[in-house]
């Protein structure tokens, strides 16, 4: 739905469906970093419990138990051997949710610090891991339940842009900081 609807005309958009599986994550999500250097990276996952539109601040290291679509589990129960226990998103998510909760979408966006330690977290962890925190993730809850494909479109649609913004002007200041 995203595809359809695309981002402001000065973004690339890309979409990739990413597999369940941990050892994929681990191979695809470098490789596409690396292919892009993007600005920014915004997985989005269906979570079953999930009512609301959900913005992940950070990814977990520990804690994969959970078999996943080819019934692997990594032995070491984690993403990155020797890598932090929780990584934060570079994005302000408060300052996002705020922000496209004010523009009136019929979609409710709230905020989470624990994106579940199955494969969402696992691939968020693994992205914030790549890019020192240039990632988001963003749970959404199943189709239909409650929100259609253009309801979560426009929302994803309004999520990134406010993504992108929060994470340019930051840049801004962080540049500015440093001719001083």
């Amino acid at each position: 739905e995203l595809e359809k609807l695309g981002l402001r005309d000065d973004v690339d958009l890309h979409v990739y469906e990413v597999p369940v599986e941990y050892q994929t994550v681990q191979r695809l999500i470098p490789a596409l970093w690396k292919k892009h250097s993007p600005q920014l990276v915004v997985h989005v996952g269906v979570s079953g419990m999930a009512t609301t539109v959900t913005l992940e601040k950070c990814g977990h290291n520990v804690g994969y138990k959970g078999l996943d679509n080819c019934r692997f589990c990594p032995g070491s129960q984690c993403c990155v051997e020797g890598g932090p226990e929780c990584i934060d998103s570079v994005i302000d998510m408060d300052t996002v949710c705020k922000r496209v909760s004010a523009l009136g979408l019929d979609v409710t966006v709230t905020i989470s610090k624990d994106a579940g330690r199955y494969l969402c977290d696992f691939t968020y962890y693994t992205s914030l891991y790549q890019s020192r925190g240039r990632s988001a993730f963003v749970h959404v809850p199943p189709l239909g339940k409650p929100y259609t494909a253009e309801q979560l479109g426009r929302a994803l649609q309004a999520i990134i842009e406010e993504m992108l913004d929060v994470l340019e002007h930051s840049e801004d200041k962080i540049h500015c900081q440093h001719e001083h």
